[in-house]
């Protein structure tokens, strides 16, 4: 089955066009010209009308037996060249998106699950039948057969159909990755799931709703610039309706005929009217969810692409984004007085039952020297982890059977079991805060281990930083965008860790609530935020973000808080989320400056030459002198200038489709400076050069 990220192996996706998304693209640029498809764009709209005015007239001319010249004839079939170019561009970008939809549909086939009843009986049903709330059971083997979270068991189940990875990945119950998505295969153990999703509203069938275009919405940055474009042609429909009655007065003062018909005039308003960004704005926009899709992540929305493009501030959990999360237990730093085997025997016993990789790695240290745990046949009982108490342990119950705080064994961060310690009239040498702090300034994560009232000594927590983040984050910075990490350990780790990674800034010691209030804060300040999350605590940060990525494999509450989903499960795609938003933005903006550019030129390049004609009684006009061009009559310059209105678009679509090159570590003054150069100048100098040699081509062969 193809993947989704079968498409990032070989050649570039979406930049090689094969010949059926040509076909496709081709019979869909016909069926747009239907006129409820056109007026959807205020721009390509006039055009249309423009296109039927003209055909209307030429055709009512046949019929009265003038049939059209060459020159009107070859400008009508150039007019709705344009809107089928236009709307080519738009079908190209669907029928790509189509393409990727094919794939995502046949994880659709309908599966057999294993439905548990309410008197605990299975009854095999169809997955079309599920709906939200039902409880389905999935043994190794099976499809999963819709979206949901495990509520029982824990079991390797293989995602390839959704990340095109092939390793299998963990999903339990009860944690932060309980989600699984439809169409996965359970590999191994058993789990009972509880479907999320209703049929029709999986994430599969989200995504084949996005990229084939079926929910997409103008964004208000779209909806912003319809709007200035619709101005500019009102403006221009102005201009060109008011040059008609002057250049009949013109005509009769001069007393040389009228050069200027209604056929050249509405051709002129279609040469200068913002076709090239009009024709692919929405182009432009699919495109950008095409490539959004290409890294795996599923936006819900338009405006959370643009969004991503727009945002400022980037908050970033240390763990799985900046670090590769799996710290690892190196070195156990007992205090004086304190044996190390007591060290190594307290630390294994707060770690037996901690199935984190920190407290596993613990377990795997500890064995390795041979400790064990004495106690543990008296009853001992396990004190999980939270987010809140920052600290883990057990409990050893006292002669009167209840948990006796002197042989309580805590592991944690050194602000809660120095709280706990000195709660219990004992005190934290200064050894041991000696010892935290070493470790803290070199990056590493110090968990203190106490029994009682007593520090037995230090835990030396080892995390790397993920090579190349450091690199990526000078980009970000570059573009305007401040990097804030948030993390759980003291101040000392943070800042180590925050210097070695290069954020500009960090939130040390933060307990869950803490991102929102990051968050709220941000925005009050005037900033917009980007932020990602896996857990049912990230979802309140998730909603409040501008542009909030949950995880695939997070929790139902993640996933319906944010408003991208990452199939990938990677905490730092948000990097490269704000990337395709900001590709997004700058595409538009580059090709708005060189369509706008383009106008100007095209008025400079034209009207010169439809004048040029007034004025010539019994000699050379005066105007002439103003078509620097040199274009033959005022015929060629229009049918010149309407024949490079439409191939413009079309040689434009690629760029469209692939997006302006993004160059993160550049800035954004470098970044506007070029394309303000290339886009802008060179939006001026190409219709020029464009028009004047079609305008010697159309001569060489006799059709100007």
């Amino acid at each position: 089955m193809k993947t989704i990220k079968d498409e990032k192996r070989g050649r570039k996706p979406g930049y090689g066009i094969s010949r059926k998304t040509l076909f496709s693209a081709a019979a869909s640029a016909f069926a747009k010209l239907d006129p409820r498809v056109e007026i959807r764009n205020p721009v390509m709209f006039v055009v249309w009308v423009a296109s039927v005015l003209c055909t209307v007239v030429a055709a009512a001319q046949w019929i009265g037996g003038s049939p059209p010249d060459s020159f009107v004839s070859q400008v009508i079939a150039w007019l709705w060249f344009t809107l089928v170019f236009a709307n080519f561009a738009e079908g190209i970008a669907e029928a790509q998106g189509k393409a990727r939809a094919d794939s995502l549909r046949s994880m659709r086939n309908a599966i057999t699950a294993h439905l548990l009843a309410a008197d605990g009986r299975i009854k095999e049903v169809r997955s079309s039948e599920l709906r939200r709330g039902d409880l389905v059971a999935c043994e190794a083997g099976d499809l999963i057969p819709g979206d949901g979270e495990v509520v029982e068991g824990v079991a390797s189940v293989d995602e390839s159909a959704i990340t095109g990875e092939s390793a299998p990945v963990i999903r339990e119950a009860g944690g932060d990755r309980s989600g699984v998505t439809g169409g996965t295969r359970v590999i191994s153990d058993r789990i009972v799931i509880r479907i999320t999703a209703d049929p029709g509203e999986g994430f599969v069938d989200k995504m084949i709703l996005m990229v084939e275009n079926a929910t997409r919405q103008k964004t208000p940055g779209e909806i912003a610039l319809t709007i200035l474009l619709a101005s500019l042609t009102m403006i221009f429909l102005i201009a060109v309706v008011t040059l008609y009655p002057f250049s009949q007065y013109i005509a009769n003062e001069s007393k040389t005929p009228n050069v200027l018909t209604i056929l050249k005039l509405v051709t002129l308003l279609v040469c200068l009217i913002p076709t090239t960004i009009g024709g692919l704005l929405s182009a432009i926009g699919i495109s950008g969810v095409s490539r959004l899709m290409r890294k795996n992540v599923m936006a819900l929305s338009g405006r959370a692409i643009e969004a991503a493009g727009d945002i400022d501030v980037l908050l970033l959990d240390k763990t799985g984004t900046i670090t590769h999360g799996n710290r690892m237990a190196t070195e156990l730093v007992a205090i004086a007085g304190v044996a190390r085997e007591e060290l190594a025997t307290a630390a294994l016993a707060a770690s037996l039952a901690d199935q984190t990789p920190e407290g596993k790695s613990i377990v795997a240290l500890v064995r390795s020297s041979g400790a064990a745990v004495a106690g543990l046949e008296d009853g001992g009982s396990f004190v999980p982890f939270s987010a809140s108490t920052r600290m883990s342990g057990i409990d050893f119950p006292g002669a009167d059977g209840r948990a006796d705080p002197n042989r309580a064994i805590r592991k944690g961060a050194m602000a809660a079991v120095r709280e706990v310690v000195e709660g219990r009239g004992g005190k934290v040498p200064a050894e041991a805060m000696a010892a935290s702090e070493r470790i803290a300034r070199t990056g590493g994560t110090p968990l203190t281990v106490s029994v009682g009232n007593r520090v037995l000594g230090i835990i030396h927590l080892k995390d790397v930083v993920k090579q190349g983040i450091r690199e990526r984050f000078v980009g970000l910075h570059a573009m305007g965008i401040r990097t804030v990490m948030i993390t759980g350990d003291n101040r000392l780790t943070a800042a180590a860790i925050a210097a070695e990674s290069g954020v500009s800034d960090f939130i040390a010691e933060a307990r869950p609530e803490c991102k929102l209030e990051a968050i709220r804060k941000e925005q009050a300040a005037g900033h917009l935020v980007g932020m990602i999350g896996d857990g049912t605590n990230d979802a309140p940060a998730l909603a409040q973000a501008d542009v909030g990525v949950a995880m695939a494999s997070g929790t139902q509450t993640a996933r319906e808080a944010g408003n991208m989903i990452d199939f990938d499960n990677d905490p730092a795609k948000v990097i490269d989320v704000v990337e395709v938003g900001k590709q997004l933005l700058i595409t538009r903006g580059s090709l708005t400056t060189f369509s706008i550019a383009n106008d100007v030129a095209k008025y400079f390049a034209i009207l010169p030459a439809v004048f040029s004609g007034f004025y010539a009684a019994g000699g050379k006009s005066p105007l002439a002198a103003l078509n620097i061009m040199g274009l033959a009559t005022s015929e060629s310059a229009i049918l010149s200038a309407v024949v490079f209105n439409a191939l413009i678009i079309i040689a434009l679509i690629p760029l469209a489709l692939r997006g302006v090159k993004l160059n993160p570590k550049a800035g954004a003054s470098r970044i506007l400076r070029r394309n303000l150069l290339v886009y802008g100048l060179g939006g001026l100098i190409v219709p020029f050069v464009g028009i004047k040699l079609i305008d010697m081509l159309l001569r060489a062969l006799g059709l100007a």
